[in-house]
């Protein structure tokens, strides 16, 4: 029988194998973005700090990298 824990794992897993398949960087950031949150409650859920690091290091790094591709697209939010 699957746990829950694993059934969240499985969720995480399948977005994350999604995003690699999408077209365009944005998308496959959100996507990512998402999966590994849904890592971080995984790694919590089992105990696991490696996965809980390695997956919070890359929500901030897509977060970053999204903010960049947005003020590069979109220009600064300034008004000056």
């Amino acid at each position: 029988m699957v746990s829950l824990a694993d059934f969240v794992g499985y969720i995480a897993l399948m977005l994350n194998l999604y995003s690699m398949s999408s077209k365009g960087e944005s998308r496959l950031r959100i996507i990512s973005v998402l999966a590994n949150l849904i890592y971080v409650g995984y790694g919590i859920m089992i105990g696991a700090v490696p996965i809980i690091l390695g997956c919070t290091v890359a929500v901030i790094l897509h977060v970053y990298r999204l903010s960049r591709m947005k003020i590069n697209t979109y220009g600064t939010n300034s008004t000056s």
